[in-house]
């Protein structure tokens, strides 16, 4: 489960330890780009669930700060929320290997931010081989709200902190594989992803 300190991706992750799944979540540690809140909400939105459902979601912490300074200086800009999407996922499948786990899931719903037009969904998960399991996917954000202030969220996730400061002034809303994998050709991306993940933390 890919968690952010935002609003969907624990309502995401309820609806998915609600129907019984064992998940393993993973923080995409965005510092220098953003403050701790991130992470403190991630801790607290896990507490809050692993009360509810009375289980234990193991969390892993990967420095992608390293990755999105590398990114936004060899890469375009523009596309730059879905080149950090696609490094993402693949850090997310290493982790599920490393877990023995069979798919990945986010708190993606379409057309909310930019890199989750269909596009920019379909360009960024071509990374990775896992299949994606999207639960918000069809929800409006009035709905996803509703949901966390009823599973007790909602005030974990609006709490103050600094939002992401790598978002590209115009980031691309429609972009396609074959401009994004020519992008890619800049980088020595196996040699990015495991670092990443060579680098991670249990907490």
């Amino acid at each position: 489960m890919l968690m952010s300190g935002g609003i969907d991706s624990p309502v995401a992750l309820y609806y998915m330890l609600r129907q019984g799944h064992e998940m393993v979540a993973v923080h995409m540690d965005n510092r220098p780009f953003t403050d701790d809140s991130p992470l403190e909400k991630v801790v607290d939105h896990l507490r809050a669930l692993e009360t509810t459902f009375s289980c234990k979601v193991p969390l892993y912490v990967l420095p992608h700060g390293p990755t999105q300074i590398t990114l936004m200086r060899n890469t375009d800009r523009h596309v730059g929320c879905v080149m950090c999407r696609r490094f993402m996922w693949r850090s997310a499948e290493k982790i599920a290997e490393r877990e023995v786990a069979s798919f990945l899931v986010t708190g993606e719903a379409l057309g909310q931010v930019a890199s989750q037009t269909l596009s920019n969904m379909r360009s960024a998960t071509a990374s990775v081989q896992l299949p994606i399991i999207r639960p918000l996917i069809g929800f409006d954000k009035q709905e996803i709200e509703t949901v966390a202030k009823a599973i007790g969220t909602y005030a974990i996730s609006t709490r103050p902190g600094l939002c992401c400061q790598a978002v590209p002034d115009k980031p691309a809303t429609r972009t396609n594989l074959v401009q994004i994998l020519q992008e890619e050709d800049r980088l020595d991306v196996d040699q990015i992803v495991n670092e990443c993940v060579r680098r991670a933390v249990v907490m």
